[in-house]
């Protein structure tokens, strides 16, 4: 009599089965680029001259770069610097943390970032916050620049 051993499945094997299964709470996964994609087509993306205009026509300008991408880069004249760990709570009228000037829920914002990726996804999130007319720039702060659109030196940080 042939007597069969059970199968053993490897702990590679288990934490693959366990990425494919959803846990309670969690929606089933997506890739950074599904999330980019849902993200940017609830947007109207704008063009460096786009962006620029928009500005003209009083929109709100927000550069979510880090300090020193913005030393060493520059800044887009008339901008605003809102770092992007701290944005949703600067914005959003209820948080505790908004700053009036910027938590106005009709007025444009155009969000920049150095490549045109985490602004979009930042800017569909304002949208959920109910900033119905929040967007980004289309390739980001490097595109600006390349446009050979106006930058300006990055005001000295405080110390």
């Amino acid at each position: 009599m042939t007597r069969s051993l059970p199968r053993r499945i490897s702990a590679v094997t288990m934490a693959k089965a366990d990425l494919d299964a959803p846990s309670p709470g969690v929606r089933k996964r997506q890739t950074i680029g599904d999330l980019l994609a849902e993200a940017r087509s609830r947007l109207d993306r704008l063009e460096p001259a786009e962006a620029k205009q928009a500005l003209v026509d009083g929109a709100l300008l927000i550069d979510t770069r880090s300090a020193d991408l913005r030393r060493a880069s520059g800044i887009i004249p008339g901008s605003v610097h809102v770092p992007l760990s701290v944005l949703f709570w600067r914005l959003d009228p209820s948080s505790d943390h908004d700053d009036p000037a910027l938590s106005d829920l009709q007025r444009r914002i155009v969000l920049v970032c150095a490549h045109g990726y985490s602004s979009s996804l930042a800017a569909a999130t304002l949208r959920d916050l109910g900033f119905g007319l929040a967007t980004d720039l289309i390739g980001g702060f490097e595109a600006w620049a390349a446009a050979g659109l106006p930058i300006e030196p990055a005001p000295a940080e405080p110390t």
